[in-house]
């Protein structure tokens, strides 16, 4: 039997999501689909009969909007909520703003998969020129961040992402695990891989095939040692996640209409 259980997701879909472009840090609101997808979040959930003690998400807001719309639909809304730049998702440094499949098509499928699944490659960082660097590194969120703005990243692998996330992990989500409370987190596709590669031990081979769709909740079942008791769960219709999956992996693919 378990001794642990935590709920872990990536946020619903968000706008750029939707276009295809990677959002990386830019702050986007979700999408239509993703309060659809948040909402049912909820509800699933509800029904299994879960019940939160705290809830950790990102700085960026379709974390924290996925969180607000997923303790609504429980009746939860007075659960505490933590948000860190820590979970933020990775930082895609200067391929922020980006259409993958475009770049698929100038760069080809197995390059844009390497900078998008890979564990230790590192995209090209961002310029102060990139029309985003002053959206990013002028937030007043990254002002109370527990590092100096200069020291925050400017582009990531999946190591750098595991990497700075970790300290947050031991220090502030594994006490209250431990506490016996019931935790959520809210996060990112990358930031979700990266904990789910330390808890689960996943290797940084394997870990290029590890796909998280939008706005479903993931079971983690630990031992006293958080330790899993197995692989982690899709919670769900079963069918329409693996569909989910293959619709995030075939993001990073030339349009068959331009092949």
């Amino acid at each position: 039997m378990a001794k642990y259980r935590l709920v872990l997701l990536r946020h619903g879909e968000g706008a750029w999501t939707k276009e295809n472009r990677f959002c990386s840090w830019v702050d986007q609101k979700l999408s239509s689909d993703g309060i659809k997808e948040a909402q049912n979040c909820g509800k699933h959930l509800k029904a299994l009969g879960f019940e939160f003690d705290l809830v950790f998400t990102s700085v960026l807001s379709r974390s924290i909007q996925t969180a607000w719309l997923i303790l609504q639909e429980m009746g939860q809304e007075w659960v505490p909520i933590q948000s860190s730049w820590r979970l933020n998702e990775r930082h895609y440094g200067a391929l922020i703003g980006l259409n993958r499949a475009e770049m698929a098509l100038n760069h080809g499928e197995e390059q844009v998969k390497i900078w998008r699944r890979s564990y230790d490659v590192t995209p090209p960082p961002i310029s102060e020129s990139h029309p985003y660097y002053a959206e990013i590194y002028n937030d007043r969120r990254y002002k109370c961040s527990d590092v100096p703005q200069e020291s925050l990243p400017k582009a990531e692998s999946l190591k750098d992402v595991l990497d700075r996330l970790l300290p947050y992990w031991n220090e502030k989500i594994v006490p209250e695990l431990k506490s016996g409370k019931m935790i959520l987190i809210s996060a990112h596709g990358n930031s979700s891989r990266a904990l789910l590669k330390h808890v689960e031990g996943i290797s940084d081979e394997d870990i290029i095939n590890v796909t998280l769709p939008t706005g479903v909740p993931i079971l983690l079942e630990l031992d006293e040692n958080l330790h899993p008791l197995g692989p982690h769960q899709f919670l769900g219709d079963q069918e329409a996640i693996q569909a989910a999956i293959k619709k995030v992996e075939d993001q990073g693919k030339v349009k068959s209409a331009e092949k």
